[in-house]
């Protein structure tokens, strides 16, 4: 799971590398990136609902196989895009070929792990995301300096290069990804009954229905705050590489500038997640670090030299992490059955139409003033907002017992 999801990381945000040599190629404004950058998630949250529900009926194994080949095939795509309409399409595309994926391996999770571990879980499988740009960033410094050899683009060969794993990676899941515990192969059938013990003493009360979920106070309450927090952590992700350009520095150093941005992240993740796990508190575990986040953009956004800039997103990145298995074990704490599939994707698509929203605005902003300055500032807004409805909602759910976050 923690493999794909690095694949699945860098497949999504490699546009952002790409675009530091691509949008000259292509004559590419700020404005066009960051929309080509944001439509992505538009196709990602018009099917993420049902894609969840078919995981549910059809099984991980032969769902996920056909969500990993398809997004490999179209991220390859990406190399052939010559303008804005096609670039527009590739990337609608992607999202909806990826659209089960992420919101599927969480709903996965909730089949082995009880639900008062999963924020340390989800925090493990997730350590992915900070992960991929570690890895990516100078992966795609290299692959961009492959430029002109057999007559390709830098760009195109980082979405060829970097699409084949994930379509290579589908025939694995055939092998090593079961439905569910009861069809491991690995299990002994004690082993297999005792994780279905487990599981089930500690699902939440509720109804498992649907529609219900879908109608659910709280899940809309995440949903708007991942819209605030996708909206402003891809806005800086997706953005970051061109940031660190224009500090001067060459595609080759700008690579392993975001790559060391992102190192902080790593521990920060599994440190929240083992701490929310260990006291079954996840509110301030997601309250708190994403204030953090906020300061950390906020300096970001008004410092002048590039040391103190680069410092103070590192400090954002680290608040932006350490809330992630927390905050994405929310849904998980009050919803089962085919409630979980559709609240936790119902969830999902919040913050993939904020993933949609954010870069584009960044890009508007960025373009209409010439610096980042008032991106940023956005950006730490976007944290601090969704901060606060965290914050405002497990205060208040804390006086009706049976509508408590956990």
């Amino acid at each position: 799971m923690g493999l794909l999801l690095l694949v699945n990381s860098i497949d999504r945000t490699n546009v952002g590398f790409a675009a530091l040599t691509m949008n000259k190629d292509l004559g590419f404004s700020p404005t066009v990136f960051g929309l080509g950058a944001g439509v992505f998630f538009i196709g990602y949250a018009l099917f993420q609902v049902p894609a969840n529900v078919l995981l549910q009926r059809i099984g991980a194994r032969r769902w996920v196989f056909c969500i990993v080949a398809m997004w490999g095939v179209l991220s390859t795509l990406n190399a052939f895009v010559q303008s804005p309409m096609s670039f527009y399409a590739v990337r609608f595309f992607l999202g909806v070929a990826e659209a089960g994926f992420f919101s599927g391996m969480l709903l996965y999770l909730t089949y082995w792990f009880p639900r008062p571990l999963l924020a340390h879980y989800t925090a493990y499988f997730t350590l992915a995301v900070p992960l991929s740009f570690v890895v990516g960033g100078p992966l795609a410094s290299l692959f961009l300096g492959f430029d002109g050899v057999a007559g390709i683009h830098g760009w195109q060969w980082l979405f060829l290069i970097e699409g084949v794993p994930a379509f290579l990676l589908a025939f694995a899941v055939l092998k090593f990804l079961p439905d569910g515990p009861v069809d491991a192969p690995w299990l002994a059938a004690g082993e297999k009954h005792s994780i279905a013990l487990y599981v089930t003493a500690a699902e939440p009360q509720g109804p498992p229905n649907l529609w219900p979920a879908l109608r659910d106070p709280r899940v809309f309450a995440m949903g708007i705050s991942n819209f605030a927090v996708q909206a402003a952590g891809y806005g800086v992700v997706l953005w970051l590489p061109q940031m660190a350009q224009a500090m001067g520095f060459s595609n080759r150093a700008t690579g392993f500038i975001v790559s060391s941005c992102f190192v902080a992240g790593i521990p920060a993740m599994i440190l929240g997640g083992r701490s929310s796990s260990r006291t079954g508190e996840r509110v301030w575990h997601v309250g708190l670090p994403w204030l953090l986040a906020a300061s950390g953009f906020a300096l970001a956004g008004v410092a002048q030299a590039n040391a103190v800039v680069l410092m103070a997103l590192a400090f954002g990145l680290i608040g932006l992490f350490a809330a992630y298995g927390a905050f994405l074990s929310l849904p998980s704490s009050f919803l089962r059955g085919d409630a979980a599939a559709g609240g936790i994707a119902l969830f999902g698509t919040f913050g993939n139409i904020g993933g949609f929203f954010g870069p584009a605005l960044f890009g508007v902003l960025k373009q209409s003033s010439g610096f980042y300055a008032s991106s940023m500032l956005a950006v730490a807004l976007g944290f601090a907002l969704a901060s606060f409805i965290v914050l405002a909602v497990g205060r208040t759910l804390a006086a009706h017992p049976k509508m408590q976050l956990a």
